[in-house]
């Protein structure tokens, strides 16, 4: 929490926030925005990439031009148009598709991922906010926590997001009333403690006026948080978080053995035994020396070199791309998974999941399908357990999951795979749901095996 409540957990929020406001280095935050339909979500993404000069000058003037031109706001400049790029949502003035923004500041890069607000849309939301190290989800002041905030909140604590901020829009339009921002205020508390979200960070912003976005305002003397961007430079990424706590993991890509095969002005006898298992390192550090283990061979053997497209490094973490050279010439291959040697899960053939479906069919009991995760492929069967109340938070008994239900579910598979929990190795955790016949992706999947799923289930962990 961000204002001058009594709440002890707000006032240690709002000092951790202000306090790292001076520790912070240029580096890459991804974000994503969430709200219901009309809560200015559009309004409060162009504000942002306007107030940080993100923003070429012919684009301004063809805002410009078109705010006159339809009269929008009286024809004062509609920072909505700088997000609604489909001509439908700007028809309708709704955000229909995951819109992805790249913008910097002087003191960090960043990702943004506008996601749609109307409930139809849940899934591209769930897409949008999976990969993201923090979530904006704006209320608005007039009205409160909403259903759609409900849903909102319950997607970003399911997909394990670290940082959740709530912007309290539009509190221009409630002449900045300090004693109404503390009822939402409270309402958001009751709300993350019934789904189990930590509380989030509370921002009251008018996106319209500029109010606490990029700095702080005079018309809310009352709030002594830092504005939205100031925040948004200072939380620490998912891969700052948890470089030096999580195992070091690597999804195997490919192998290099390039051979004849060399860039310009390389020589070719430096590279006639070079051999390099290369992926994208998933969660984790690793140097040279480090012993590591390989899915599904199960060998031992040690890095002796980590090329990286910058040149060679003695230590890389999450997210860096890598080429790891090895002790041994073991047998590795696209799927194959590499990890610090003994933190590699037990492999599993059957993943009990948090569904999310993507499809307007949904996903049933008896489906056949391919899951992938990381690089690997394997076929599987589904079974639903239970559809989640999103009005209450409980779970209830399905064998179908419509698009936009949020479920559980078991995927038996036909290889064993070394699936982490989710919520406690992120992106490692995680997998989708592909139609074997078109390739589409029906639905997107978390494994949590320790989480609560049916009654019955519980007492069958696997």
């Amino acid at each position: 929490m961000t204002t001058t409540t009594t709440d002890a957990n707000a006032t240690t929020t709002t000092t951790e926030a202000t306090a790292s406001l001076d520790t912070t280095t240029k580096t890459l935050l991804r974000f994503a925005t969430a709200g219901s339909v009309d809560d200015g979500k559009s309004t409060l993404v162009g504000r942002l990439l306007h107030d940080a000069k993100a923003i070429l000058a012919d684009q301004l003037a063809a805002v410009s031009a078109t705010s006159r031109e339809r009269g929008f706001l009286g024809g004062e400049f509609d920072f909505a148009l700088l997000t609604d790029g489909l001509r439908a949502e700007r028809e309708q003035g709704i955000t229909i598709d995951v819109a992805y923004r790249y913008f910097a500041t002087d003191r960090r890069s960043f990702i943004l991922a506008d996601c749609p607000g109307h409930v139809q849309y849940t899934r591209n939301m769930v897409t949008g906010a999976s990969t993201a190290d923090a979530v904006v989800v704006l209320i608005d002041a007039r009205t409160g926590a909403t259903e759609q905030t409900r849903r909102h909140l319950t997607v970003v604590s399911r997909l394990g997001i670290r940082h959740v901020i709530i912007a309290v829009n539009k509190i221009d339009l409630i002449d900045y009333d300090q004693t109404r921002i503390e009822a939402v205020e409270n309402d958001i508390k009751a709300l993350a403690d019934e789904i189990g979200l930590e509380t989030p960070h509370l921002i009251p912003i008018s996106a319209l006026a500029g109010d606490n976005v990029a700095t702080t305002s005079d018309n809310t003397p009352w709030y002594t948080g830092p504005a939205l961007l100031e925040l948004l430079e200072t939380l620490p990424s998912a891969d700052e978080d948890t470089a030096d706590l999580e195992a070091f993991r690597v999804d195997v890509q490919t192998v290099l053995r390039p051979q004849g095969g060399l860039a310009p002005g390389l020589d070719p006898e430096e590279f006639r035994d070079y051999r390099a298992v290369a992926g994208q390192i998933t969660a984790g550090r690793v140097s040279l020396g480090d012993e590591i283990e390989i899915h599904p061979a199960g060998l031992t053997t040690t890095v002796t070199g980590i090329d990286t497209a910058s040149g060679p490094l003695e230590t890389a973490s999450a997210p860096l791309s890598v080429a790891l050279r090895l002790a041994d010439d073991v047998d590795t291959a696209r799927g194959s998974v590499i990890a610090a040697a003994g933190t590699l899960p037990t492999p599993r053939r059957e993943l009990r999941a948090e569904v999310f479906p993507f499809t307007a069919e949904g996903l049933r009991t008896g489906d056949r399908v391919l899951i992938k995760t990381g690089t690997t492929t394997v076929k599987g069967i589904v079974s639903i357990e239970a559809k989640r109340n999103l009005e209450t938070s409980e779970t209830e008994p399905a064998e179908v999951l419509a698009g936009n239900d949020i479920g559980l579910a078991r995927v038996k598979l036909s290889a064993e795979l070394p699936v982490p929990d989710f919520r406690d190795h992120g992106t490692a955790g995680a997998f989708v749901v592909i139609d074997p016949q078109t390739g589409n992706t029906l639905a997107a999947g978390i494994h949590t095996p320790e989480a609560a799923h049916t009654p019955e289930s519980t007492e069958d962990k696997s």
